[in-house]
């Protein structure tokens, strides 16, 4: 396994500006867009959630939204009917048991539909800066081929192994920080081995 001081004085240098690049204005624009997120780019989630949130603008007129309407605006990604259904959804919750709020419960977030541990974890850590990991599919290849996890651990123990390998104070950061690096760096198909400082930790080079 890698020192900690090591992958974080690279991330500091070579991702220090690392950061969401989901577009929002409101806790609940955030919330959607990481829903919309799961299994599609963010680049790809922007594009359509300035259209959703420029039609619809408030909670209250996603509420009422037509769900045809949604699905046309965000047939470009990924699961988009199952998407536009959880984005009327969880405005529709919102407003009839919360109050038009979006809990910081993390209970509570979870009910609303189509919010998993993921989403639920990016959008507090985001938000809130709650010290909560964000395991997508970049945190989850860089964790593996710097062997902070195992190949075969299941979602919950690489999410255990890694928030115990990170400092609490610089979880949101460092996370930010690995899913920029797997991203644009440490990608799944072509990673740039050759430039890398950190290969001869890695189990793909190794």
């Amino acid at each position: 396994m890698i020192d900690k001081n090591i992958l974080f004085s690279y991330l500091d240098k070579n991702f220090s500006n690392a950061h969401c690049e989901l577009n929002y204005s409101k806790d609940y624009e955030l919330l959607i867009a990481i829903m919309l997120s799961s299994q599609t780019t963010d680049k790809a989630v922007n594009k359509v959630t300035a259209l959703l949130f420029a039609k619809y603008p408030t909670l209250e007129q996603l509420k009422n939204a037509d769900i045809k309407d949604v699905e046309n605006i965000l047939s470009s990604i990924g699961m988009y009917k199952v998407k536009a259904r959880n984005v009327i959804g969880i405005a529709t919750k919102i407003i009839d048991e919360y109050n038009g709020v979006v809990p910081q419960d993390p209970n509570l977030l979870t009910a609303l539909p189509g919010v998993g541990n993921k989403t639920k974890n990016c959008f507090l850590a985001e938000m809130y800066n709650y010290p909560l990991l964000a395991l997508d599919t970049h945190v989850q290849r860089i964790s593996k081929r710097l062997k902070l996890v195992k190949k075969n651990d299941s979602l919950d123990v690489m999410e255990k192994k890694i928030t115990k390998f990170i400092p609490s104070e610089r979880l949101v950061k460092t996370n930010h920080q690995l899913i920029w690096f797997g991203r644009y760096f440490c990608k799944a198909k072509n990673p740039k081995c050759s430039e890398c400082e950190l290969k001869q930790y890695c189990s793909k080079t190794n």
